[in-house]
């Protein structure tokens, strides 16, 4: 890892539970503190990949997620420097309520256990919309559940009138908490949702700029932008390094110490032969292509920063719009989406559909989570896919979402048998398998079961996992399409 960089000023919007306004606050406030100048790292705490389109929007840079669950702890504060390399401040939003995190796991992958991590300020948004008084309890129980956890500022949300922020500062106060901001109710600002969560930025480009611009104006005109910038630069010193791809990918051991000569000082443990980076042969480069457009909007970051930084020449392509996979096409990368929005729009580009089934039948690695399993299947909702798959794909009323704890139960592009990853599932999909499909994943957690298909070249499954954790799996990925 790189050499820390431990005073970036940062801040984590957080709330009592759901529903608060955090995304509202923490995107306006990234795009207001972006509109002074400031160079802004947008974080989000949890899996989700929705926020960070808006966060990416507001503050021009890739928004990332900071995941304890996925990733590990120890991979939050290393994973946030890489994010927040340059910048001025750093805003984090929190997922659901503060303290809540993977169930039945205590604090891990809680706001509050990423803000700890990060030994980073909070900034409790609350509705305030039917309470007066009884804020007071309500931010009271929230500073003192946790010690840790510094709850720096409250941020009072979807208040009515002058009287009412009134009653409401004064019922704050007497818990010693200061107000650092009061947003009346603003339905300009409301992003519309739907059977996944907020409608991704790139399905409603102009719409979320306006969007955004509101947010900003909003937190600009209702919240102290200095005190908020303040509480920011009280954030405790990081003594971890920033996360690197290349030393992710690079998993040879070390060169060894030198032996010293009889009577010598032995050598510094802190100074090692730089160690080679992964190089491919006579300079060839594997190209892997990546799934992107609006009905695949759900990708981590570092997910092509490790292909990239494995030998991997990455291009992108958009399966609305492009009729053929890229020129030279050796590996493909379909990860998730809103494909059941899309399915008449997909099905319609058989030129495509033709070329991915070509590329998959000929053995060639393909690596698809959730909405690229969809894609691949025989049909969505009776429209025709890839069929690379011999299963089918519906609609259905049930929502399969929350953490899991997985196993690779075959040998794959991606991962050799007894691989353990941790993961996340969320759709409300369900595929139908034909006879004879070979499981990729066995669910540890919370219920066992196998999941998803190994067949030739191709990893499918609903799985999204976070290949920050494993960096053997874009290493293996990659090496498998330089060799096909």
């Amino acid at each position: 890892m790189t050499s820390p960089d431990s005073g970036v000023p940062r801040l984590v919007i957080a709330a009592p539970s759901s529903g608060s306004g955090k995304t509202t606050v923490a995107t306006g406030l990234m795009a207001a503190l972006a509109g002074r100048g400031l160079a802004v790292s947008p974080h989000k705490v949890g899996p989700d990949y929705i926020d960070p389109g808006y966060h990416a929007l507001a503050t021009g840079r890739v928004g990332r997620n900071l995941d304890a669950y996925l990733c590990g702890p120890e991979l939050v504060g290393p994973l946030f420097l890489h994010g927040a390399r340059g910048c001025d401040i750093a805003v984090v939003e929190g997922v659901m309520g503060l303290y809540d995190g993977a169930a039945g796991e205590g604090e891990l992958a809680s706001t509050a256990q990423v803000a700890k991590l990060l030994r980073a300020p909070v900034v409790l948004v609350v509705d305030a919309s039917s309470q007066s008084r009884s804020v007071a309890a309500l931010v009271h129980g929230f500073v003192s559940w946790d010690p840790e956890v510094r709850i720096g500022g409250v941020i009072l949300n979807k208040v009515a009138s002058d009287r009412h922020e009134a009653l409401l500062r004064e019922a704050v106060d007497c818990v010693g908490v200061p107000v650092l901001g009061v947003l009346r109710r603003a339905p300009q600002v409301d992003v519309p949702a739907r059977h996944l969560g907020l409608v991704p930025v790139a399905e409603r480009r102009s719409q979320a700029v306006e969007a955004v611009a509101a947010m900003a104006a909003q937190v600009a005109d209702g919240c102290d932008l200095e005190a908020l910038a303040g509480l920011a630069r009280s954030a405790g010193a990081l003594s971890c390094a920033a996360w690197d791809a290349g030393e992710a990918v690079d998993f040879s051991p070390p060169p060894p110490l030198p032996v010293p000569p009889p009577g010598a000082a032995p050598p510094d443990p802190r100074f090692r032969p730089e160690r080679p980076r992964p190089q491919a042969p006579d300079g060839l480069k594997a190209r892997i292509a990546v799934a992107g457009g609006a009905a695949f909007t759900f990708s981590y970051a570092e997910h092509t920063e490790l292909l990239a930084a494995a030998g991997a020449e990455v291009v992108a392509f958009d399966p609305l719009r492009d009729e053929e996979l890229p020129e030279r096409t050796d590996g493909l990368v379909i990860g998730g989406g809103f494909p059941e929005v899309y399915a008449a729009e997909l099905s319609a580009n058989e030129g495509l559909r033709k070329s991915v089934a070509e590329l998959a039948l000929s053995g060639a690695p393909v690596a698809a989570e959730c909405a690229g399993l969809l894609y691949l299947c025989r049909e969505l909702d009776g429209a025709p896919m890839c069929g690379v798959l011999d299963a089918s794909a519906r609609m259905s009323q049930r929502l399969t979402l929350g953490y899991r704890d997985a196993v690779a139960v075959s040998d794959s592009v991606l991962a050799g048998a007894g691989t353990r990853m941790r993961g996340h599932e969320f759709h409300r999909t369900v595929v139908e398998p034909g006879a004879g499909a070979v499981p990729a994943w066995g669910m540890r957690a919370p219920e066992r079961r196998v999941e998803g298909f190994v067949e030739r070249g191709v990893h499918a499954s609903y799985l999204h996992t976070h290949w920050a954790a494993e960096p053997g799996v874009a290493s293996r990925f990659v090496e498998r399409c330089r060799t096909s």
